[in-house]
């Protein structure tokens, strides 16, 4: 059984026992519990993807980790502008416990 989880913009396949990153969860610490909204559920052969207002998949918060850093760079020629900026996105990893019907 697995599950198709919304997490911020992005969709990620999951089951019971996968530890994922997320988009950083601002009021979450080690060992709280989080429940993720289910977009689709596979058991086997039976497919669900409507009516899922009662599905939940909740997950355990495990720690927080960051991406890698991304460096921006932005330049116009015969100008003598420019421009360089970074950014490293912060992500939650948390373990999957159980998904629900």
């Amino acid at each position: 059984m697995y599950a198709i989880v919304r997490s911020g913009s992005k969709q990620q396949k999951v089951a019971v026992g996968d530890v994922i990153e997320i988009d950083r969860v601002a009021d979450a610490t080690e060992g709280d519990s989080v429940t993720l909204p289910v977009v689709m559920v596979v058991d086997g052969e039976t497919v669900t993807a409507t009516g899922l207002d009662k599905a939940a998949v909740k997950a355990e918060v495990v720690g927080s980790t960051k991406g890698p850093k991304i460096v921006i760079q932005k330049y116009k020629n015969k100008t003598g502008y420019k421009k360089r900026q970074g950014h490293r996105q912060k992500y939650t990893q948390v373990k999957v416990t159980d998904i629900s019907l």
